[in-house]
């Protein structure tokens, strides 16, 4: 089978049964593109993992691109690509047929309802190990904090707020950095 055909059901297999998405993907990628095929180490992926919650957008894509590039340049990454997102491109189309024909049946309101409050408890995971794994200090649990009361009780935009935080942590652990190291 051709190396590009491969490296497309790789990824679309991961797109199709990876549900969670960041870490709960980490061990089909690594099933699929360390132990079954070879392609890169399991460091490759923790790598690749780091860089992709860095840079924006879904973590599945830019970890597939990030794998796919590796691979075969370019071409590799653009069909890893393709292979992680058609799947989802597929499941939303149907739900998106069907939805509009019966979002007004009670069945599918309290389906929705629920899919919401499933989504919410997903995405306090999510802030949960985020949290988790960037507050490890004071200064970066005030950031955070601060952070969180400006969001909710402003209307600063977050992307400014990111800025802020991001400009804060530059400086107070630069700081810090120097300040230690005489």
């Amino acid at each position: 089978m051709n190396k590009f055909v491969k490296l497309y059901i790789s990824w679309f297999k991961i797109g199709l049964f990876t549900f969670g998405g960041g870490y709960a993907m980490i061990p089909m990628i690594q099933k699929e593109v360390v132990d079954k095929h070879h392609w890169v180490t399991a460091e490759d992926i923790l790598n690749y993992y780091a860089i992709s919650q860095c840079t924006p957008g879904a973590i599945a894509v830019n970890l597939s691109t990030f794998i796919g590039g590796k691979i075969d340049g370019f071409l590799g990454a653009l069909i890893s690509t393709l292979g992680v997102i058609t799947p989802s491109i597929i499941i939303i189309s149907i739900i998106a047929t069907f939805l509009s024909n019966f979002s007004s049946l009670e069945v599918v309101k309290h389906a929705l309802a629920g899919i919401q409050i499933a989504v919410c408890v997903l995405m306090f995971g999510a802030v949960k190990n985020l949290f988790k794994t960037s507050i490890v200090d004071i200064p970066s649990l005030l950031i955070c904090l601060v952070a969180f009361l400006l969001a909710y009780f402003t209307n600063i935009p977050t992307v400014l707020l990111v800025i802020l935080a991001a400009i804060f942590g530059y400086v107070f652990y630069t700081y810090k950095n120097k300040f230690h190291s005489k």
